[in-house]
């Protein structure tokens, strides 16, 4: 008789209502592998992150008591009727590693933490605990009077020095390299403070900046800078921070460089806001720390070393290099200790990262690398009957590495584990035990099952997943031919062996190679953005609850401009983040009640009806439409309405126009930028960009979560570029991009030290002909020759 602990072997969904899901009732599997497919933006990510995954976390984070709730994130309960059989959820999405400038490979996983400990006990000359090896911990001296207890109500004060031996480097702090900063970039010494003499972005006069600069008393606020004596220059440049107190507030003065160091420049660059971005480039200098040589450390931690490597020489080895090193120690000792950091650096080889390093800055890894980084503290996690949920793990993968990640994903089942996993790729799908195809279209065109079963089944069944599923790409029958070439010489760059190499310009050229081999290195080192140049980077859109796709493509200010004028007000009240916003919930169109420990609720406002806006501006039309009925508007009904007649407005309908050509037609010009999806955003900023300027186009992975379908519609809008005079540039793993490419540069032989180096230049015919590269062997497999 079947004990009744085994059947609960499914994991039931009814009615779920998340984002644009409409009702979907699913059973899955336990203990199986489970692939979700459908066009970007049917609602995958909706069903397995938005309600699987989340209402497990919640259900996980309830267990704690209400004061540890306190401190962590609010989760609502996702809209479904019943979730039923769900087990702990581990997830593992695409969200880029924390920017910090302090965190790399090595401390972002606990091979850093490891390699501290193990110098602190083998290291020559020995130097102190794992904090003296470690470049975030400074060293701490200090004297003082300390008091001794003598028994019997009796003390003693005695004189005492405490030292704490830390690992960074003092010159740069741990950081690894030292700025320069031009005064000429931060004011304007003709003027006054008053005048608005500091050009730093954010300190305004009219603010508190203003408040704290008159009210500090150390310099004279109508005095133009250029007539400050040296004491008053240095009060404004350099104090250290200040307690004052300015019409009985209790306030903090601290001069301008030390302000933009904690502001600015403790964090990462590429991190900051574009406008600020934009001023620390123009204002800030960087170099090498001279002391520690970029190694970030101490000459203390840099003189310990074993078999005549310090920590930072080991640290900026390739991970493959430095397991091999590791295997040569021999210390029963530390035995443990060698054997945890052994397992850890070969689950970075077995998952196809042995080309990193661990001083690699983690704000530096794609997307994908960051997801596999992640993966790694799971492969050898003894835990089972787990739920892993993995978005796109094959994301930035040659064909080559997605065997490697399918064996991974089949280990993590094999072990008992429920794995759920959203995927476009057909080599992944493939190995599913089981297939949700959502669809059948995207937004509101989406939200429902269009077929359960296995992959034999959804071959036939018919779907657009289905359909294309087997799709192969053919070899153009002919290339177009180079109008130029962009000569690049002597590229060295990370991993990159002194390559010589012309792009050809006029022309849709590929760059390919295995992941690690070196092909944004080369594109994105030898041809930097700016001057004719549009870069589209694999960077994730950043936008709140209150930015949607009109607001984050510039929309919004024409179709502003345009019912301004028609009406005959101002711009500003056609904007629910500005003067036209519903006074009761400022705009956002529900009230948020905080519950303290509880999820916050979300209402719909009942005096705006959700709409964001008051009811006065709802009463100015144009074209018939108010404001809340044009941003309800899908982008292809915009077009039409912004195309002719009394809404005829053309700045309007060019960016609709190349909303619609990158395929989001379907998407609202109102929907929150929270609630898109990965492809989704992935083309909305294509779209954004395609606005720029430019003679040339470098997109890094523009198939990032797009369906086979949606990969289709790229293409043609990437001929359209090249057949309109602009050369595009793309860095690409999909072989329907390769096939597609009139020429192809081609990495390799393999990642990290093995690659670097161009192993084929050519048209894909020639490339599959030859087939003497991996990218070669298997883009001649795909194309079926």
């Amino acid at each position: 008789m079947t004990h009744a602990a085994d059947s609960h072997d499914l994991i039931r969904v009814q009615g779920a209502r998340v984002n644009n899901l409409r009702d979907v009732s699913v059973e899955i599997p336990k203990r199986r592998l489970t692939v979700f497919t459908g066009v970007s933006g049917s609602g995958k990510s909706s069903l397995v992150f938005g309600t699987i995954a989340a209402e497990s976390q919640r259900m996980i984070n309830e267990t704690y008591s209400s004061f540890v709730q306190g401190f962590m994130p609010m989760l609502a309960r996702p809209d479904v009727d019943l979730l039923d059989g769900l087990t702990t959820a581990i997830i593992v999405d695409q969200e880029r590693m924390g920017a910090n400038s302090r965190s790399t490979v090595g401390t972002a996983t606990d091979a850093n933490a490891m390699l501290r400990i193990l110098f602190s006990r083998l290291g020559q000359p020995q130097i102190g605990s794992p904090n003296a090896y470690s470049f975030n911990v400074p060293s701490v001296r200090a004297s003082g009077a300390i008091t001794v207890e003598r028994g019997a109500g009796r003390t003693k004060t005695e004189k005492a020095t405490f030292t704490r031996l830390g690992g960074m480097c003092p010159r740069c702090e741990g950081m690894g390299s030292i700025n320069d900063i031009d005064l000429t970039a931060l004011y304007d010494d003709t003027l006054s403070l008053n005048e608005g003499a500091i050009t730093i972005p954010g300190y305004s006069m009219e603010g508190w900046y203003g408040r704290i600069f008159r009210g500090c008393g150390y310099f004279d606020p109508d005095k133009p800078i250029a007539k400050y004596t040296k004491r008053e220059l240095d009060d404004l440049l350099h104090r250290e921070p200040t307690k004052i107190k300015i019409d009985g507030i209790n306030l903090t003065y601290a001069g301008l460089i030390p302000s933009i160091q904690k502001s600015f420049l403790s964090k990462d660059v590429d991190a900051l806001q574009p406008h600020i971005r934009a001023f620390v480039q123009r204002a800030v200098t960087f170099t090498t720390c001279p002391d520690c040589g970029g190694t970030r450390l101490s000459r203390e931690a840099l003189s310990s070393k074993i078999k005549g490597s310090n920590i930072a020489d080991v640290c900026a080895m390739q991970i493959s290099d430095l397991a091999a090193w590791v295997r040569g120690l021999d210390e029963p000792s530390v035995a443990p200790l060698l054997k945890g950091l052994q397992h850890l650096l070969d689950s970075f080889e077995e998952i196809g990262l042995g080309y990193l390093s661990l001083d690699r800055p983690s704000g530096t890894l794609s997307g994908g690398e960051a997801q596999r980084t992640k993966m790694i503290r799971h492969l050898g996690s003894s835990l089972t009957d787990v739920t892993y949920v993995f978005d796109e793990p094959t994301i930035g993968l040659h064909p080559h590495d997605i065997q490697r990640m399918n064996e991974l994903l089949l280990q993590l089942r094999d072990k008992g584990n429920t794995v759920l996993v959203v995927e476009h790729k057909p080599e992944a799908i493939a190995i599913a035990d089981h297939i949700v195809d959502l669809g059948p279209g995207a937004g509101t065109g989406g939200g429902t099952v269009c077929y359960e079963g296995t992959v034999e089944g959804l071959r036939g069944s018919g779907t657009i997943t289905g359909r294309h599923l087997d799709d192969r790409a053919s070899l153009k029958p002919a290339v177009r031919t180079p109008t130029g070439a962009l000569e690049i010489r002597g590229a060295t760059a990370h991993n990159l062996r002194d390559v010589d190499v012309d792009v050809p310009l006029g022309v849709l050229c590929v760059v390919t190679g295995v992941a690690g081999s070196g092909k944004s290195s080369l594109i994105h080192g030898s041809i930097p953005a700016g001057a004719g140049v549009v870069s589209i980077d694999q960077g994730a859109i950043r936008g709140s609850r209150r930015s949607n796709p009109a607001t984050y493509t510039g929309l919004l200010d024409p179709i502003r401009k345009a019912f301004a004028k028609a009406n005959g007000v101002k711009p500003a009240l056609f904007s629910a983040n500005s003067e036209g916003a519903c006074p009761t919930c400022n705009g956002a169109g529900v009230i948020y009640t905080d519950l303290a420990m509880m999820a916050g609720v979300a209402t719909t406002c009942e005096d705006c009806e959700g709409k964001r806006f008051q009811a006065s501006v709802l009463e100015y039309h144009l074209g018939g439409r108010d404001i809340s009925e044009v941003l309800a508007m899908s982008v292809s009904e915009a077009e039409k309405f912004f195309g002719a007649g009394d809404a005829r407005t053309p700045a309007a309908h060019a960016i609709l126009d190349r909303l619609a050509d990158v395929g989001l037609g379907y998407l609202s010009l109102g929907q929150p930028l929270t609630t898109l999806s990965g492809g989704e955003r992935q083309r909305l900023k294509l779209a954004t960009h395609m606005a720029e300027k430019g003679g040339v186009y470098v997109l890094d992975e523009p198939t990032t979560g797009l369906h086979l379908a949606d990969v289709e519609q790229l293409l043609g809008l990437l001929d359209r570029l090249v057949d309109s005079g602009k050369s595009v540039i793309v860095v690409e793993h999909h072989q329907a991009v390769m096939a597609h490419a009139d020429w192809i540069i081609d990495l390799g032989p393999g990642a990290g030290h093995d690659g670097g180096r161009i192993v084929f230049e050519g048209t894909p015919a020639d490339l599959v002909a030859a087939r003497s590269t991996l990218t070669g062997e298997h883009l001649a497999a795909y194309v079926g020759t």
